[in-house]
């Protein structure tokens, strides 16, 4: 057998010392072949290198996403195994409508963001947990959460607003300042909007188009025009964000 492929052992260094002196390093290099690697320690090294499970938040490496997720996760065992006349009532009093949003707007705002409008296993409660995840482990948690925070709070004023004015005016009827909606889908349509900033060209665009693509698509199908205007209005503040999130201080490293 030549030198090729072989390595150090705690053979050769017993060679050595059986010798009675030193051998130099690469004599002992050479002294016993390499065992060939297993298929299933390649197989493994390659996943660990890819490292699936930082597609999760964990309480060191996704602070924010992970205290949030485990919230929603309460509160959505609560909207599906209380009574229903009680979660209905939590509901509206949760509600970021016209009329909540003029009494205490501080309040609902946040008590909006509780709930997950469709349950647990809704296309926004997925997204929240990648997309969020993936952008705190970028820009750090402060600044996920106030791109969330931020997209939240600017499309539902944006939505609501306008409806208050078209009651003021007589275009919409007073039972519109009654308005159910909560849910987290504006926070994490803005997050994606952040998320793609951050990304490398080519996947940017094809994430903004896809997603993009689906909002003009409900948009479109008009069965809730407001609602629908909101996603699309927050991805834009996402997007917003991008000189924010990718200046020196706006990138935070999370392992």
């Amino acid at each position: 057998m030549g030198l090729e492929g072989v390595r150090p052992t705690v053979a050769a260094v017993g060679l050595a010392v059986a010798g009675g002196g030193r051998v130099p390093a690469s004599v002992a290099a050479s002294a016993v072949p390499a065992e060939p690697a297993h298929p299933g320690a390649a197989a493994w090294a390659g996943f660990r290198r890819l490292r699936p499970w930082r597609l999760l938040p964990t309480p060191t490496g996704a602070p924010f996403t992970f205290g949030y997720a485990v919230v929603l996760l309460v509160t959505s065992l609560v909207a599906e195994h209380a009574d229903p006349s009680v979660i209905s009532s939590m509901h509206q009093g949760s509600s970021t409508d016209v009329a909540h949003l003029a009494d205490r707007p501080v309040f609902v705002l946040l008590a909006s963001a509780l709930w997950i409008a469709g349950g647990i296993t809704s296309p926004y409660a997925i997204g929240f947990l990648f997309v969020l995840t993936a952008l705190e482990r970028r820009v750090g948690a402060l600044r996920a959460a106030g791109v969330f925070v931020l997209g939240h709070v600017v499309a539902t004023l944006a939505t609501e607003i306008p409806v208050g004015l078209s009651v003021l005016v007589g275009h919409l009827p007073g039972t519109s300042l009654h308005r159910l909606d909560y849910g987290i889908s504006f926070g994490v349509a803005a997050s994606v909007g952040a998320l793609a900033g951050v990304l490398v060209p080519w996947l940017r665009w094809v994430v903004l188009a896809g997603f993009g693509w689906v909002l003009v698509e409900d948009l479109i199908a008009f069965t809730d025009p407001m609602t629908n205007w909101g996603h699309l209005l927050a991805l834009a503040v996402g997007v917003a964000t991008w000189p924010l999130l990718r200046s020196p201080q706006g990138r935070g490293g999370v392992a």
